[in-house]
């Protein structure tokens, strides 16, 4: 179980809102971010639990430089000083997520994170799409025993392979895999959704979707294909100047998440071949056998007395050949439906 969602029962993915570096340097903002998560929707809210030291070096060589997508020509420092969230933060934003009523949960970076989170008494936790390399981060997040989702954008099937085998030999599995494209914004033609099928069966763990795309597209058909969870950074405006704000959705476009996801959901149901409740008024617009021309009782019914129209009140279509050559019952009028009572079936 993973915050309070049962995956051994059939329901609507859980929308998990990713606040990422979306507080743009305000604590306020958390706040806000948490609230309207919870007022649109959301299932949970996620965090990030890192400093720029405990992600990477402090350095302007060409390997710690940005070259391209929405960061390019930053460091990877430089990037992660603004983007990440304060630590001194945790504390207030855990315990506001509580009086709200949503669950929160964070992706820790490193081993101090985990320790720090644990202190705090995060009950899940996230391995983000570049860590799922890092075995010995892995393994300290698998010892605390809690549910893990696990991203696996850039991962090969080795990679995910390993990542579930070193969680289970620490012996847990309470594992979440989330397809994902680590691209931002990702484009749709890149989702390849049909991953989701196979890693459940590969794997035998639920899936989801840590979805980078700007629009519910991908969020739908996911559902469709089993995704118990959906995960979209979530920002007040993308129209702020906040690293992740332009690939975000806003409080509206969580609201339809929610909204399309269980639409999408509650249509996928069950194989079904009997009339449904709605459809029921409609049989009698179904085609069926009428007279086409007045009969007198005794004459002979031919291709010419008998059609297939709508409504349905007459006999089945199908029955059409062992209609004609029979001789009427008694007199029928043009309109009327054929029925059994109106045939003479024993020609003796």
């Amino acid at each position: 179980m993973i915050v309070n969602f049962d995956f051994s029962k059939r329901k609507a993915p859980l929308i998990v809102a990713e606040i990422s570096a979306n507080h743009n340097g305000s604590l306020q903002n958390v706040f806000d971010l948490i609230r309207l998560a919870k007022l649109n929707g959301a299932d949970a809210v996620k965090i990030q639990t890192y400093t720029p030291d405990t992600i990477t070096l402090n350095s302007h060589q060409e390997d710690f430089m940005i070259k391209e997508g929405p960061w390019s020509g930053r460091s990877l420092y430089d990037l992660y000083l603004e983007a990440h969230t304060p630590w001194d933060w945790h504390p207030a934003i855990f315990a506001y997520a509580k009086e709200v009523g949503i669950q929160l949960f964070s992706s820790p970076f490193d081993l101090t994170a985990v320790d720090f989170l644990e202190e705090l008494e995060c009950p899940v936790y996230k391995v983000a799409s570049c860590e799922i390399v890092d075995v010995e981060l892995v393994s300290r997040i698998a010892q605390t025993g809690k549910p893990i989702i696990i991203s696996t954008g850039m991962a090969s099937l080795d990679d995910i392979a390993l990542v579930i085998e070193t969680v289970r030999r620490v012996g847990s599995n309470q594992i979440v895999l989330l397809k994902c494209v680590s691209a931002y914004p990702a484009p749709i033609e890149e989702c390849n959704l049909l991953t989701l099928v196979d890693m459940q069966n590969r794997f035998g763990v639920p899936v989801g979707l840590s979805d980078h795309t700007l629009d519910n597209v991908a969020a739908i058909v996911a559902t469709s294909l089993g995704a118990v969870m959906v995960e979209k950074h979530f920002t007040l405006s993308r129209s702020g100047n906040g690293p992740d704000d332009k690939f975000s959705m806003e409080p509206r476009d969580l609201k339809e998440l929610t909204s399309q996801t269980k639409l999408a959901f509650s249509s996928i149901g069950r194989a079904q071949y009997e009339v449904t409740d709605s459809e029921s008024a409609n049989l009698r617009f179904r085609r069926s056998l009428y007279f086409v021309k007045d009969l007198k009782k005794g004459e002979v019914i031919t291709n010419r007395s008998i059609k297939s129209v709508r409504p349905g009140f007459g006999l089945h279509p199908k029955f059409k050949d062992d209609v004609v050559g029979r001789r009427v019952a008694c007199d029928v009028s043009y309109g009327e439906p054929v029925d059994n009572k109106k045939i003479l079936f024993d020609e003796g």
